[in-house]
């Protein structure tokens, strides 16, 4: 093994993920696969042909620098959508590229107008509309200049979509402000009909409104973190899995990664392991060192909390980990050695180290912890 680490993606699980959110969508509305964040931790150069290759052709990031990656790679058939970052700059490669963009400020609807004239042909763009998040989007009151500034630039503007963003549809606690959110949607949206302006795609609907909102699935939804099979949260997840699928999990993890044992030792009763006095032996332990630590995306969080997979058995992380290794306690497992696998995440034997058990320990989110995985990991795809 020449890296630390490696990370297995599994397609099998990733189609089954897709299909299984495929039917919570009509025939006629657009399927977009989210692949910021590197993909959510997964890569993006290893995750989009796999998507591709079950029928998907439409793709969403956040930022140009994310697009760019995504178009070296695509292919001819695939849109791409930038939902945040663009600069004034970058506006005129995506536009080259038939990239689409959000718009959420007048600076920016004018900059697109610019970058088209300058490139010649017009710039696909989508209205973030503000409806409750108050984060991103044009307000009620910025909408008349949004039309005159669209209508004064016919040829420079062609309205790929309308949008705007749920504030949590994860949580029931956030319910009548996602209701609020869905209606001022559709009244805004039918304002900006009535003055003119036809979008080609409304879309609302990320992973959590999808399962739980099934209206706000209109003509293309962006769906993120279940793709790669994770609940948007607990709730959902409960939710779903009690009431309509018999206590099984219809999401399969695509994600697993994996070590090895780098060295193997015994320390006596009552000695520190690791930097600090945070662990003390209580009675004579073997320890084994594993080549990962929180310079490789291991949080240093888990320290003392983390477990990991060796044998099929669940062993604790034992002292601070560190910014390359971690110290795991293996004493009950006689017939450890150098090189056995260490599972940090997935399956081996019948235990399992989820994404979700990390995110409760170290008191951060299952995107949180996928989206630090760093990019420099080998990825492989197994079947």
């Amino acid at each position: 093994m020449l890296h630390t680490s490696y990370i297995e993606l599994s397609k099998s699980a990733l189609k089954n993920n897709l299909r299984f959110l495929q039917k919570h969508i009509n025939e006629n509305t657009r399927y977009s696969m989210v692949i910021k964040a590197n993909a959510y931790g997964h890569g993006i150069e290893d995750i989009l042909p796999m998507i591709e290759d079950f029928g998907v052709n439409h793709f969403s990031v956040f930022s140009a620098v994310e697009a760019m990656r995504a178009n070296r790679i695509k292919q001819d058939k695939c849109d791409i959508m930038i939902m945040g970052w663009i600069s004034d700059e970058s506006m005129e490669w995506a536009i080259e590229h038939d990239i689409s963009f959000y718009v959420f400020t007048i600076d920016r609807l004018k900059a697109a107008c610019e970058a088209s004239k300058k490139v010649g042909k017009p710039a696909k763009i989508h209205i973030e509309i503000e409806t409750g998040m108050h984060r991103t989007g044009f307000c009620r009151e910025e909408l008349e200049t949004v039309v005159d500034v669209i209508k004064n630039n016919r040829k420079c503007l062609e309205i790929e979509g309308i949008c705007t963003h749920y504030a949590g549809a994860e949580s029931i606690n956030n319910y009548n402000r996602i209701q609020s959110q869905i209606k001022t949607f559709h009244e805004l949206c039918s304002w900006v009909n009535d003055h003119g302006i036809h979008p080609k795609y409304r879309h609302t609907a990320c992973s959590a409104a999808l399962l739980i909102y099934p209206e706000t699935a209109m003509d293309l939804v962006r769906i993120g973190i279940s793709n790669y099979g994770f609940w948007p949260s607990n709730e959902i997840r409960m939710n779903k899995i009690i009431n309509e699928y018999n206590n099984q999990d219809p999401l399969l993890r695509v994600l697993s990664w994996k070590s090895e044992v780098m060295s193997v030792k015994t320390v006596d009763e009552g000695k520190y392991v690791s930097y600090g006095t945070s662990f003390l032996t209580n009675r004579k332990t073997k320890i084994a060192t594993v080549p990962v630590g929180y310079g490789y995306g291991y949080s240093r969080n888990l320290s003392n909390l983390g477990h990991v997979l060796i044998h099929g058995k669940r062993v604790s992380v034992i002292g601070a980990v560190n910014m390359n290794m971690m110290v795991v306690d293996a004493t009950d497992i006689t017939d450890i050695k150098e090189g056995d696998e260490v599972v940090l995440i997935g399956n081996q034997g019948d235990n399992t180290i989820t994404v979700s058990s990390f995110s409760d320990m170290s008191n951060s989110l299952n995107y949180e912890l996928l989206t630090r995985l760093p990019n420099h990991i080998p990825r492989y795809i197994v079947y």
